[in-house]
């Protein structure tokens, strides 16, 4: 399944926030969107997700999702967004209690999205119990338990400490090995997009358009020796040079709002 965003343009009132943004995520593909703060990311992100209507142009899906899919299209958010009296097994289930799946077929599904984020041992443990890293596990096994063909991804490691967005990074990595599932990753963390990213769609300065779509020349699974971060650095530079300008004269606009 494909999702496209075909010339969207968004306002909030008078504010210019997207300007005629067209791209393509293909069935299994990982695209990264980053740019200078308030280009208008999240937004873009909420319109693809079907949460907000643009002014103008639309998102589409295309083709048919993958077998068994309850849900096209989920996202992971940065604030994750548990419900704190539901325990772990309780989370990932609630998006399953509304569909036609029988209690088996629900806690199947809900055993299988645990242990493919290593969340199994903890399955009856609150969310106030378990780190932040942990926490958005639990955000990322809910999402699986719908087995989108896209997970719409907010920012899902800003909130971590270096070491455990490391570690999800990883995770990550595995969970899109196998090509069954895409993403669409909004972050600020250029290192996040060459390590995690088929292509890279550059926005502008807001209102954001398409600067440019930068394609990573390696698979995920090449990106990992040393010789390879090398290569990811100079893309990672690459990106910031492209930005940079911009990323700094909107830091200005906010300092002075």
């Amino acid at each position: 399944m494909d999702l496209i965003a075909d010339h969207i343009t968004h306002r909030f009132g008078a504010l210019d926030v997207l300007h005629d943004v067209s791209f393509t995520v293909g069935a299994g593909e990982v695209v990264a969107i980053v740019g200078p703060s308030g280009c208008g990311k999240s937004t873009l992100l909420s319109i693809l997700g079907g949460l907000l209507q643009p002014s103008s142009g639309s998102a589409q899906l295309r083709g048919a999702p993958p077998p068994e899919s309850l849900n096209p299209l989920t996202f992971v958010f940065q604030d994750f967004a548990l419900l704190p009296w539901c325990t772990v097994e309780e989370n990932v289930e609630f998006p399953l209690l509304h569909t036609a799946l029988t209690l088996t077929a629900r806690q199947s599904v809900v055993a299988d999205a645990l242990r493919r984020t290593s969340l199994t041992d903890f399955r009856c443990t609150y969310p106030k119990q378990l780190s932040g890293g942990m926490r958005q596990r639990v955000g990322i096994a809910r999402a699986l338990a719908v087995r989108p063909a896209i997970l719409l991804m907010d920012e899902p490691l800003s909130a971590l400490d270096s070491q455990t967005r490391e570690l999800l990074m990883e995770d990550f990595i595995g969970l899109l090995a196998d090509g069954s599932m895409g993403a669409v990753y909004v972050t600020h963390n250029l290192e996040e997009a060459v390590r995690l990213a088929d292509r890279i769609v550059v926005l502008s300065r807001r209102p954001g358009r398409v600067r440019e779509v930068v394609t990573i020349p390696m698979t995920r699974g090449e990106r990992s020796g040393l010789q390879a971060r090398e290569k990811l650095l100079t893309l990672q530079n690459d990106l910031w040079s492209l930005i940079r300008e911009e990323a700094v004269d909107a830091e200005r606009e906010v300092q002075h709002a």
